[in-house]
């Protein structure tokens, strides 16, 4: 087999620990931006929204930023980044780790917006505060969508890889020479 072409092969078992751990994080985000709601059952924010809710999304999303940022570092420091599929792969991953650091402060913006609606009197102000708060948690939330979704990416290009993979040999490290000299 051509050197280059194996150089270019990843083991097999971690490109699929990479998608297993690719995998838990997207489903985590993804799960987070649909459950995580700031509207009430008819669509209005809350006459009192919960502040400690609001700010526990902040701190969740950040870890979940943590988390896909440990996986970007991890795949950018291996030796498997510098091939095409593994490229590829750390494309999506860098997407990801930008869109997810984004979602935190808008959660946060969100928290803190709701926290200043209990010393607001003022209906025009209220009122602009609620359209700051839900624009400011939908966009959070298209952060974590956009980043299941680079993930999700990031997958399959390691999915096509498997395919292609199973018609090739594993590559064998090379083995010591029996004869010293």
């Amino acid at each position: 087999m051509n050197p280059d072409f194996q150089r270019e092969l990843m083991p097999h078992s971690d490109t699929l620990r990479l998608i297993g751990a690719l995998d838990v994080v997207k489903t985590k985000l993804s799960q987070a931006a649909q459950q995580w709601q700031l509207l009430d059952d008819t669509g209005r924010v809350p006459a009192s929204p919960p502040y400690a809710e609001l700010i526990q999304h902040a701190a969740d999303a950040q870890i979940l930023s943590h988390a896909v940022m440990e996986l970007t570092t991890a795949w950018a420091r291996s030796a498997h980044s510098t091939s095409r599929v593994g490229s590829a792969a750390l494309t999506h991953l860098a997407t990801a780790a930008t869109l997810s650091a984004f979602a935190a402060p808008h959660f946060a913006e969100t928290a803190e917006t709701a926290f200043s609606l209990a010393r607001s009197r003022n209906p025009t102000d209220r009122q602009y505060a609620e359209n700051r708060m839900v624009l400011d948690h939908a966009t959070a939330r298209a952060y974590l969508r956009r980043t299941s979704e680079a993930l999700r990416d990031a997958v399959k290009e390691l999915d096509r890889y498997l395919d292609l993979h199973r018609f090739f040999p594993a590559p064998v490290p090379p083995q010591p020479s029996p004869h010293r000299l």
